[in-house]
């Protein structure tokens, strides 16, 4: 998508500080970090949000699942743990409609119980 700020980052159009790239997935640090570790991970493909998921992307998300992983490990974060969030629409807080998985590390983070 053309007006997509995710897209443009993947197109080099808008900068962002990088943590790990390859052909599929990117991860960079968020610019609005809620965490003192907060990292985006998306897919190259656009994709909307999790309800546009198909089958055929389910290798894509297993392999974001891995790449977290591989991320953790360069961090050193995977011994104390961390939080992965994906938000699906605007009630649920998606302000990108691009999925994006929320990496999110660095202190303790408390139980997230919604009443």
């Amino acid at each position: 998508m053309e007006d997509c700020i995710f897209c443009k980052i993947i197109n080099g159009e808008i900068p962002s500080e990088k943590v790990y790239e390859d052909d599929e997935v990117l991860a960079f640090k968020d610019i609005h970090p809620a965490a003192p570790i907060h990292i985006l991970v998306i897919p190259k493909k656009h994709i909307e949000n999790l309800l546009e998921v198909t089958d055929e992307d389910n290798y894509l998300i297993g392999k974001i699942y891995k790449t977290i992983n591989v991320i953790a490990g360069n961090l050193g974060i995977e011994k104390d743990g961390f939080r992965v969030i994906v938000n699906c629409g605007k009630d649920a807080g998606q302000e990108v409609m691009h999925l994006h998985f929320h990496l999110l590390a660095g202190r303790k983070m408390g139980p997230k119980i919604v009443k």
